[in-house]
């Protein structure tokens, strides 16, 4: 089953890629690669000429994939650096640097074989020592971020100059996917062994592109890595970075050249065919959702916390702040993908009614008060969801969080009781477990956690992804998550882009972005 995406009726139709996702489990919203990208499109680009492309998008929390704090920031990261692995079309792991592994009998060790010949773009030997450090950095670093997901590898060896040997404490079938993002990506150990924190702002990968000028929160400037092993399908030859542009300007920012394409919100649609521009809608693995923290008050009351799912019209939110844009979704798995359960299809269906006897019952009727924290500027949908709550009695007072201090004030001090964000999904549905759900969860802002998930993960987890009974073991394991953990998920959220007609339609892929093959 694929994705639907839905179009406004307040404006043009727009084009819609489609694609299913039935074994999907990415890293980032609308993962794509240019279709096309002529001369007329990229020579009046910052200075660009032939083989540029510029795109306004986001640029990473740091270049580092061990201390990345954002789900999304891998598809910029994957211009700079390889992972081990990658997703094919069905979302099933590929090789990508290795070009094979093999499990042994129990499924406690798993071992990959390297392409031979792999470089880093400094044109050092990418060998299995390399691949061994890297992965050992990810496990051990101070800050790690990643740390967590490969809590259970015990050792990573290099045996001879190609194979990898990873030796776990348990059954764990899923590391070819979860080695197929950011905690797969490997870091020249040359740079990290000699100065780790320069990673921050200068990547050592040997991924298609190598950084060569970054500006924090302005722009980054990559240049085509002559090293990458499948450099002579890499046509472009600059790529020019940019954060989302604003929402008021951005149409016009593409419509004069500013950029070849970037993201724009639902209400640019109009504006932005007015302009001449190509419209798209890409699916994405990208879900709305209210982090809420149960050790603060009032959500660490239970009711509390089963008032606001059910006080939330999320049907309203898509039509009215997302101009029909997007499908609501009670789960963090959009529908067609192997951990989406269907039991759960409507599990917190609005019902203000249910909602208001639930505080009544427990003697909070006008009594809920608290603040909703967003990244500035606050979407649409932050207000409609503060005045669905005060129908039901939760008076929520918005409270604007700069952007560049989201993740340190509400995941990294866990400081606000309710926030909005959205949750990038992850290469391994395990890992996107542990991101939202286990104890040492980034987005988890309680750190709390649930022996049953723990132990169904843990069965999940000993299941090979082939397996008759994975899908069923997987979404179990999201009953028990969507049921007990107290995020509020609310509904997909496709990327939508403005392009220049001098390029063709973007692709999407259900893996990283790749750049092989696009022309320049």
């Amino acid at each position: 089953m694929s994705l639907s995406v839905q179009r406004t009726d307040r404006a043009a139709p727009v084009t819609v890629s489609r694609r299913a996702m039935l074994r999907l489990g990415l890293g980032a919203g609308a993962l794509f690669a240019l279709g096309a990208c002529s001369d007329a499109g990229a020579g009046s680009v910052g200075g660009g000429g032939p083989g540029t492309v510029s795109w306004a998008w986001q640029l990473p929390t740091t270049w580092d994939p061990v201390t990345s704090s954002a789900g999304s920031d891998v598809t910029m990261l994957a211009l700079a650096y390889d992972a081990l692995t990658a997703l094919d079309g069905d979302g099933n792991a590929v090789g990508w640097l290795a070009e094979r592994w093999a499990y042994n009998e129990d499924g406690t060790q798993v071992t990959f074989t390297l392409r031979p010949g792999l470089k880093f773009s400094d044109g050092s030997p990418l060998d299995a020592t390399a691949v061994a450090k890297s992965i050992q950095r990810g496990r051990s670093a101070p800050g790690s971020l990643i740390a967590p997901q490969i809590a259970d590898l015990k050792k990573v060896a290099a045996q001879g100059d190609l194979d990898v040997v990873i030796d776990l404490n348990g059954t764990n079938y899923q590391y070819p996917l979860l080695l197929a993002g950011k905690t797969g990506m490997v870091v020249n150990p040359a740079v990290f062994e000699k100065d780790a924190h320069a990673l921050a702002t200068r990547p050592a990968g040997s991924g298609p592109f190598t950084l060569t000028s970054y500006v924090d929160n302005d722009h980054a400037e990559l240049r085509k890595n002559q090293h990458f092993h499948l450099a002579d399908q890499i046509g472009i030859t600059r790529f020019l970075l940019y954060p989302a542009a604003d929402p008021a300007t951005v149409v016009a920012s593409v419509a004069s050249g500013q950029y070849d394409v970037a993201k724009i919100p639902p209400s640019g649609i109009k504006a932005a065919q007015a302009s001449g521009l190509e419209v798209q809608v890409l699916d994405s693995m990208y879900v709305a959702v209210l982090d809420v923290n149960t050790s603060k008050p009032p959500f660490d009351n239970p009711a509390v916390v089963e008032a606001l799912k059910y006080g939330i019209d999320r049907e309203a939110i898509r039509k009215i702040a997302n101009f029909g844009i997007g499908d609501v979704d009670y789960q963090p798995f959009p529908e067609g993908y192997v951990g989406f359960n269907p039991a759960l299809k409507r599990a917190f269906a609005y019902d203000p009614a249910r909602a208001r006897k639930i505080l009544a019952d427990a003697g909070l009727s006008g009594k809920v008060r608290s603040t909703l924290s967003a990244a500035a500027p606050i979407p649409a949908a932050v207000e409609q969801i503060q005045a669905q709550l005060a129908e039901i009695g939760i008076e929520l007072t918005i409270d604007p969080v700069p952007m560049s201090q989201w993740t340190q004030i509400v995941y990294l001090h866990r400081g606000k009781a309710l926030g909005y964000d959205g949750f990038a999904g992850r290469e391994s549905p395990v890992q996107a477990f542990q991101v939202l759900f286990s104890s040492t969860g980034l987005m988890n802002p309680a750190r709390s956690g649930d022996p049953e998930l723990v132990a169904q993960l843990a069965k999940v987890a000993a299941t090979p992804t082939d397996a008759p009974s994975y899908a069923a073991t997987l979404q179990e394991a999201t009953r028990i998550a969507v049921t007990r953990f107290p995020n509020t998920f609310l509904y997909e959220v496709p990327s939508i882009l403005a392009r220049r007609k001098s390029l063709a339609p973007l692709k999407q892929h259900p893996s990283l972005l790749r750049w092989e093959g696009v022309p320049a």
